[in-house]
Formats: structure tokens, C-alpha cells, sequence
């Protein structure tokens, strides 16, 4: 009695395969499979002879032996998404899709495929919709802002945002992108002098022969200049009230509504470093590009002075707009950016305050910090 080697079992299956005699080669690669090692098998070519036979099952157990070797196999696995895909098991076939495009995004498509890849995509789009549909179904409204953020993440809606300052990390802070001005209860009185802070802008703006606000990003001496597109460019523009931890008197002269806000507002007194305080103003087709603050110890103010259509501010993955008396205060440590789209100039009152949740001895001490900081000139000993 004559017995075939496993490997001639496998080279005649291939062969048949070839010539696409797909009996023939399922007949002789299923015989193989019980002599030849796993290793030695090649499940793939049995896995396509199956399955076109039609043999589901016979044709996705060898594709599972085939992903216990390869478990990064692209072909593999956009197969095994696609008879998931064909038993109704709609989230077995997107994790195998997404798998495979994670892989192929990496290693390439192999040839021939590419079709089957763009299938695959866009049944992970359609299948994403669906279950976002289903969702929605489920909670049926009514959720915190809390679930409602919890939810976008699940759906792939939104991101988790992270604070990411330059300079100065604080731990333990919550990693929350805009809070709720309701929660400070000194903002009333400052949106309390609204009308005469909107009056002393346009006085400012409306009776000068020449325009007093300065560039927003400027370059210092004696340091690289930033490597920002709007350096030294009006179209970011600022007028301070308070900078670096000192007031600047003509501009405080002029504005005292402005400077009476300003005082109910619990902001740093670091000398040298803090507060900073301002109007900003953003002109029409400007664009602040995405960035992050020094400091997750703070949180900044945004007091509308003159609003404007189609301009936004995204912090993380979260967009909000300037409107009449509403007051933006978000952590400027995690990456955000502004944009003017639109015809009309935005301009805002800019501040910074402590975070509430940093605790008073530690507000001294990161004061103590920064001024230690920013007094040091490399010369001590």
C-alpha cells in the first residue's frame, strides 16, 4: 500500500486549484489536513476552494485555522468579515473589517482585493450608522451632559480629550473641556456691566484716528520668534488691561467698566507672569491653529463683546459658538483652536482664573512656582 506524503497531497491540491478544479482540490487539501501539520497546511487556499463549493462552515474553519497562525492575515480576515457579514452577525463582521483595514493600512491591500477592502469600509459605515440608530432608540433622550459625552464616545462621535499643557502639569485635575458658567457665581456681575464694556469697545475702536489694538503673537527679545502664521498679524488683535501680571494704565484709564469686571474675577496675581487680561479680536477669515496652553491650573474666560456669525471655538473634540451674553470658560491646556469664517469682526474679554478645584495652599505655591520661574536668569549659583 502506497502512501502519499502530505506534502505531495498539498502540491497536487494547489495544482487543481490552479486549474480550477475545485473538487478535486478540496478532496485532496481536506486529505492533507489530517496527515500535515497545522503549521504546514495552507488554510487559505482551503478556505477559497471551500468556499467555492459553497461550503460555508468547512470554508470558515479553515480560515479560522489560518487566522490561529496569521492572526494579522488582510485576506484572512476581510473573508471571515464577509461570512459574518452573510450570517447576520453584523458586529463579528466589522471587528474582522476593521481589523483587516487597521492591517491593510499598514502592510497594504494584497492584490486583488481592493475591491473586497472598499466593501468593507463602507459596510463598517453603513453598520456604524445602524447602530448609532439603535442607540438612540435605546437611552431615548433625555441624559447629563455626562451620559451625552459618554454616549458620543461610544459611538465614535467624540474623543477623549486630554490636557496637554506646554509647561506646567498639575495631576488629578478632571480633564473637562468647557464648564458651565453657572458655576461661578461672580460671573453675573460681571455680565452686569456688559452694556458699558460693549460702550468703552466702541469707543475705543470707533474714535481713534489710528487702531490702538496690537498684534496678538509677537515676538520677545532675546528669544526665537514663535513659530505661529499670525505673528506680528493685527488679525488676531489684543488690547490689554492687564498683562503679565500688571495692569497697563491707559488702556485701564480708558475702560473702567471693563476694569470693574475684571476685579470680581478670581484671577492669579503672580508678578511677572499673571493675570493677562484683554479684548481679543478676531477678524473675518482668521484662524487661530490648534494649540495648548502652558498651564492646566487655570481655566479661561470668554466674555462676549461684540459677537459675530459663523465663528467657533473647538476645545478637544467639542465645538461652541460666541453669543450675546453667554460666557465661554474652558481649559485652554487641552489642544483648541478658533475660527473666524465669517463677514464681521468677533471680539471678546479674555481672561484667566484659577481652577476651582486647586486648592488654596497649592494656588500659593504654584504662584511661588511660576514667579521662581520667570525670575531666573541662568546666573545663580
Amino acid at each position: 500500500m502506497t502512501t502519499v506524503s502530505p506534502d505531495s497531497l498539498i502540491e497536487q491540491g494547489l495544482a487543481a486549484l490552479k486549474v480550477r478544479d475545485t473538487k478535486q482540490a478540496v478532496a485532496l487539501l481536506r486529505e492533507a489536513s489530517s496527515v500535515a501539520t497545522a503549521e504546514r497546511m495552507p488554510w487559505a487556499a482551503l478556505a477559497n476552494a471551500e468556499l467555492a463549493l459553497g461550503n460555508l462552515a468547512a470554508g470558515e474553519a479553515a480560515l479560522d485555522r489560518q487566522l490561529q497562525l496569521f492572526p494579522r492575515d488582510v485576506g484572512a480576515l476581510l473573508a471571515k468579515g464577509n461570512l459574518r457579514q452573510r450570517a447576520g452577525d453584523d458586529r463579528a463582521a466589522v471587528s474582522f473589517y476593521s481589523t483587516a483595514l487597521a492591517q491593510a493600512a499598514v502592510s497594504g491591500i494584497p492584490r486583488g482585493l481592493e475591491g473586497v477592502a472598499a466593501g468593507a469600509q463602507n459596510f463598517i459605515a453603513e453598520a456604524q450608522g445602524a447602530f448609532q440608530r439603535h442607540l438612540d432608540a435605546v437611552m431615548d433622550g433625555g441624559l447629563t451632559p455626562a451620559m451625552e459625552e459618554a454616549l458620543g464616545l461610544l459611538r465614535g462621535t467624540r474623543e477623549i480629550d486630554l490636557q496637554r499643557p506646554s509647561l506646567f502639569y498639575y495631576p488629578g485635575l478632571p480633564q473637562q473641556r468647557f464648564y458651565d458658567p453657572a458655576e461661578f457665581g461672580w460671573m453675573q456681575g460681571v455680565l452686569d456691566l456688559l452694556p458699558e464694556m460693549q460702550a468703552e469697545l466702541a469707543a475705543v475702536t470707533g474714535r481713534e484716528a489710528h487702531d490702538t489694538f496690537a498684534p496678538y503673537v509677537t515676538a520677545s527679545q532675546n528669544r526665537p520668534a514663535p513659530n505661529n502664521p499670525l505673528l506680528g498679524d493685527p488679525a488676531w488683535g489684543a488690547f490689554y488691561f492687564w498683562k503679565d501680571g500688571a495692569p497697563v494704565a491707559a488702556n485701564a484709564a480708558r475702560c473702567p467698566a471693563t476694569m470693574a469686571a475684571l476685579a470680581q474675577a478670581p484671577m492669579p496675581k503672580i508678578p511677572g507672569r499673571a493675570p493677562n487680561a484683554l479684548w481679543s479680536r478676531l477678524r473675518p477669515g482668521t484662524h487661530i491653529a490648534p494649540h495648548s496652553g502652558m498651564l492646566n491650573t487655570r481655566l479661561i474666560c470668554h466674555v462676549p463683546i461684540h459677537t459675530a456669525p459663523d465663528c467657533m471655538l473647538r476645545v478637544g473634540s467639542e465645538i461652541r459658538r460666541w453669543e450675546p451674553g453667554v460666557p465661554l470658560i474652558f481649559d485652554d491646556s487641552m489642544e483648541h483652536e478658533a475660527r473666524n469664517a465669517g463677514p464681521e469682526t468677533r471680539t471678546v474679554l479674555l481672561f484667566e482664573i484659577w481652577r476651582p478645584e486647586v486648592p488654596d495652599e497649592d494656588r500659593a505655591a504654584i504662584a511661588r512656582l511660576l514667579q521662581g520661574i520667570a525670575g531666573y536668569d541662568g546666573t545663580a549659583a
